[in-house]
């Protein structure tokens, strides 16, 4: 059905207009009136009732629909199908191990001049995974460098199911006066990864001050685990330092719904890798790798640990604050007397 229901292209007839089509004529239009109402050309309708009314009770839309479906079909045997040189060539490549698509330029090369010798990788995929049976396809796809017994199948990226249950709101929506960095309370945030991905410890940082608070993650780093890691790491700061998160599209903040409602935090997504959209948070982790090194079991550092590494980093003059520390920078905003 989902075949047969399927729009090629506006120019074809929808099961939907034939529907119509037939509604309209037991109104007793003319052609033409029907073909104005529905936006299509007298002689398309004249056309489809002409051809496609096949049964004695007169014009029948699904009927109609199936038949104009039949009639498009264009039934021709597989290339490759065929008993031929260009056969041969592919099987023969193909028990050496070439990839289709080294089969592919190959035959251009070795028979510049001959059309006929011309085959695409899906040709190629086609007749070792649906045209060959039993024995020849299991020894077609074993000498795939996969050697899968079945294709796997290649989805299209924007219809995957998203990882995250809450829509995201993406950067582009974060108000405009983060970006100047002239207000306080816009965090942005990431997670540094040990050795094998198995350990990890949260990173937030504020844009204006550069101030540095870690979140700890001693067992694992699920949504949940973050999300709870990240609440805890804030709940020191006072309301007025908390108004937005900004975060990259990992799996890991995926909770950022209750992370919202727990801190009345905003949290913003970037875009697929861009990095640079969250700089001060990139920047932050790459001084933070002196205390935190790559290869390592971040689970060795416990609370206590990953504070005293935060107050470190808060107490060092930094250019981008005119020398100024991040602890005097949050200091003075929090006492401004």
């Amino acid at each position: 059905m989902a075949r047969v229901e399927q729009v090629i292209d506006a120019r074809y007839l929808s099961l939907l207009e034939r529907e119509r089509l037939k509604d309209l004529m037991m109104t007793g239009l003319s052609i033409r009136k029907i073909a104005a109402m529905m936006g299509r050309a007298p002689s398309t309708i004249s056309r489809e009732v002409r051809r496609n009314t096949v049964s004695r009770s007169g014009y029948l839309p699904h009927t109609a629909h199936r038949v104009s479906v039949k009639r498009r079909e264009r039934p021709r045997a597989a290339k490759l199908a065929v008993d031929g040189p260009l056969r041969d060539y592919v099987a023969a490549k193909l028990k050496k191990r070439w990839s289709p698509e080294q089969i592919r330029h190959r035959l251009q090369r070795d028979f510049p001049h001959d059309p006929g010798m011309r085959v695409s990788c899906e040709t190629i995929y086609q007749a070792i995974y649906v045209h060959a049976h039993g024995e020849l396809r299991r020894e077609l796809a074993g000498s795939l460098r996969r050697g899968r017994s079945r294709r796997k199948p290649h989805r299209n990226p924007q219809t995957r199911t998203s990882r995250f249950i809450d829509e995201m709101t993406p950067i582009s929506k974060r108000p405009a006066d983060v970006e100047a960095r002239t207000i306080p309370g816009h965090w942005e945030g990431d997670l540094i990864v040990g050795a094998g991905n198995g350990s990890a410890v949260a990173t937030l940082v504020e844009r204006a001050t550069r101030y540095v608070v870690l979140g700890h993650l001693p067992i694992e780093r699920t949504a949940d685990a973050v999300r709870d890691s990240l609440i805890a790491a804030l709940q020191r700061m006072p309301t007025a330092m908390k108004k937005t998160l900004t975060w990259d599209q990992g799996a890991e903040m995926s909770e950022h719904r209750a992370f919202s409602l727990a801190t009345d935090m905003a949290v913003y997504f970037c875009e697929r890798a861009s990095p640079w959209q969250r700089g001060t948070n990139e920047n932050t982790n790459g001084l933070l790798r002196q205390y935190l090194p790559k290869g390592t079991n971040l689970r060795t550092h416990d609370a206590g640990a990953l504070a005293a590494i935060a107050e470190e980093l808060n107490d060092r003059p930094r250019k981008a604050l005119d020398w100024d520390t991040p602890t005097e920078r949050m200091s003075a905003l929090l006492n401004p007397g």
